[in-house]
């Protein structure tokens, strides 16, 4: 038997019992050993997924000691790496999709082909997207509002992390395999691995060398790439075990492309959102926006928690549909969605948690570690609708439904932009204090509300689950 054979054999053992009715109904049993399918993968995802917010965070909670523009400089810049990094989600959700989808339906070669040819896509855009960041750092940091000491902070910061950008878009697609075959383990101890690499370098560089933020920046610039090799290799690996080709075909890299563009319309949507928070803090203050930089980080944090619940209930939800079992993938989504409003409370009490306690980690003046505990304890209040709302976001991608994520949540960003530029506008005459209560408490209503609304709508019909047919006849 072949290893993803085996894979695909064990993945479906742990949740087969889940009978194929009409009603979708199951026994207590059969739902806790659901959950306990979701947990098991969710965690091992949960630590790829954290990978860039992660590193992030350290360069925060680092760079945060070294002065207020420094860190207002991180926000800056760090928004632009991940905002970057987010536009190409669709390298490993597309490629998530494809490979769950096809193993359902028995065709393991053409899905392990899918990885890599989307490995090699994300290859040619980190390296397009490098040089047109470096080429305009300046320009674009700049633009998001960053002005002297600031500016110089953020360009700094941007320009060292630049060059590690094609080794996580290559992390993404290589992921797209591992959770595809649901063998998502490696990607926790890669996260782990990472991390530590890149406290440690940050450490030296920052505090031993006195390189400051800049060495901060090449911490995780070389944190990245020990990460990317990590995971890359093992996924080629797996892939030419199965019989794919290894080396770039341009059909194939046209097909991911084509496939994920949708899902493309959809991030950018929504990261032209977070970019334009980014700017509203500038604009609301330098304090107010290096408080932003500390509870964004967290936020990141806590959100891919979220995802990894999303993404688990994605990959049994594309397995069940490529295998024609709607029934058990009406069973799945019920669940998943259960499951991420209860990771939702759980992230929510956290971050409450460290807005009243863990502040001083991202801040030595108290007036930025006040912002930032206002700001955790809204968004650790809102934080189930966010659990609920990320958990289907998952199960429709896992579907297929590119079309109809990207329709709504342009209509999100619309919604939000026009609600975001008014409450700027009149925040110029509040206290910071309000100022970043109610930044967060707009996104957490039209960012977060208007999506949970779309998607929910859209799951009580069974309109998604057609969008797998193309898959099976193809």
């Amino acid at each position: 038997m072949s290893s993803v054979q085996s894979i695909s054999m064990a993945s479906m053992r742990s949740h087969r019992n889940i009978p194929e009715t009409k009603t979708g109904s199951i026994t207590p049993e059969e739902r806790r050993a659901t959950y306990r399918t979701i947990a098991e993968l969710a965690i091992p995802t949960f630590g790829q997924l954290i990978a860039s917010p992660l590193f992030v965070m350290i360069d925060t909670a680092i760079v945060g000691h070294i002065s207020d523009s420094a860190l207002a400089g991180l926000s800056i810049g760090s928004t632009v790496v991940l905002t970057t990094v987010g536009l190409c989600i669709f390298l490993a959700y597309g490629t998530t999709s494809q490979v769950a989808q096809l193993m359902g339906a028995g065709r393991r070669r053409e899905g392990m082909q899918a990885g890599v040819d989307g490995m090699w896509l994300a290859f040619v855009i980190g390296l397009v997207v490098c040089a047109l960041l470096l080429a305009l750092s300046r320009p674009i940091c700049s633009l998001m509002g960053a002005r002297g000491p600031v500016l110089q902070a953020a360009q700094t910061y941007l320009n060292a992390l630049v060059f590690g950008l094609p080794a996580m878009l290559m992390v993404y697609a290589a992921n797209g395999i591992f959770r595809g075959l649901q063998k998502v383990k490696i990607t926790l101890v890669a996260a782990v691995s990472g991390a530590i690499l890149n406290t440690a370098l940050e450490v030296l560089l920052v505090f031993g060398l006195h390189m400051d933020i800049l060495g901060s920046g090449l911490a995780t610039l070389i944190a990245e790439w020990a990460m990317g090799l990590f995971l890359t290799i093992p996924a080629l690996v797996w892939a030419r075990r199965e019989g794919a080709q290894l080396r770039p075909r341009l059909s194939g890299m046209a097909a991911s492309m084509g496939d994920g563009f949708p899902l493309f319309l959809r991030t950018l949507a929504l990261r032209v959102c977070l970019f334009m928070t980014v700017v509203a803090a500038a604009h609301l203050g330098e304090q107010v926006l290096a408080a932003y930089q500390g509870v964004n980080s967290a936020w990141n944090f806590g959100l891919n928690m979220l995802d990894a619940v999303g993404i688990a209930g994605q990959s049994l939800v594309a397995t069940e549909l490529g295998a024609g079992r709607r029934s058990r993938a009406r069973v799945m989504t019920d669940l998943s969605a259960k499951a991420g409003m209860a990771m939702g409370v759980l992230v929510g009490l956290v971050m409450i948690a460290l807005g009243l306690f863990a502040a001083p980690l991202f801040s030595p003046t108290p007036a930025i570690r006040s912002l930032i505990t206002v700001g955790m304890i809204v968004q650790g209040v809102f934080m189930p609708v966010a659990g609920w709302m990320w958990a289907l976001d998952g199960i429709l991608i896992g579907a297929g439904d590119y079309r109809y994520l990207a329709a709504t949540c342009s209509l999100t960003a619309v919604i939000y932009l026009i609600g975001l530029l008014g409450m700027t506008a009149l925040a110029m005459n509040w206290t910071p204090t309000w100022r970043i209560a109610m930044l967060w408490a707009v996104l957490n209503v039209l960012f977060i509300g208007v999506r949970a609304i779309c998607n929910g709508l859209r799951t009580r019909t069974d309109v998604w689950m057609g969008t797998i047919s193309q898959v099976k006849e193809a």
